[in-house]
């Protein structure tokens, strides 16, 4: 995860999720751009993705998955808020973050991302969680 940037003097905090077979690598272009603008900027590696130091055959949940988004967040100051920025799959742990901390988030932006009901649960993971 890169979270560089000076925060006291930017004007935003944005936090980019990255989609399925991706890591943080995948925003080198837009993180140049908003730190240019004065945005404080965070990328997150979700557990198991490419850049993660975790193996992902160990990872055996989404909420595994989602634990380094959640920790970023669960770290803010108080009072702090954040733009999150979901591609692809990313829109899912956006999803979720937002329903978690929902006083921490200024702003959910969708970038061609998955919309899923929060709780979503396919006709596998019910069999899988009453097997």
């Amino acid at each position: 995860m890169d979270a560089g940037g000076d925060a006291t003097e930017s004007k935003e905090h944005f936090v980019l999720v990255h989609g399925a077979g991706h890591g943080a690598w995948c925003w080198f272009r837009l993180l140049p751009l908003l730190r240019g603008s004065g945005h404080r900027v965070s990328c997150v590696d979700l557990a198991g993705a490419a850049g993660s130091r975790v193996d992902p055959g160990s990872v055996r949940s989404f909420d595994e998955y989602t634990a380094p988004l959640v920790d970023l967040l669960s770290a803010l100051p108080d009072g702090e808020k954040v733009i999150l920025v979901g591609h692809s799959a990313g829109g899912l742990s956006v999803t979720h973050a937002m329903h978690l901390f929902s006083e921490r988030i200024k702003q959910a932006i969708f970038i061609a991302a998955t919309m899923l009901p929060f709780g979503y649960q396919t006709e596998q993971d019910i069999k899988d969680v009453t097997a």
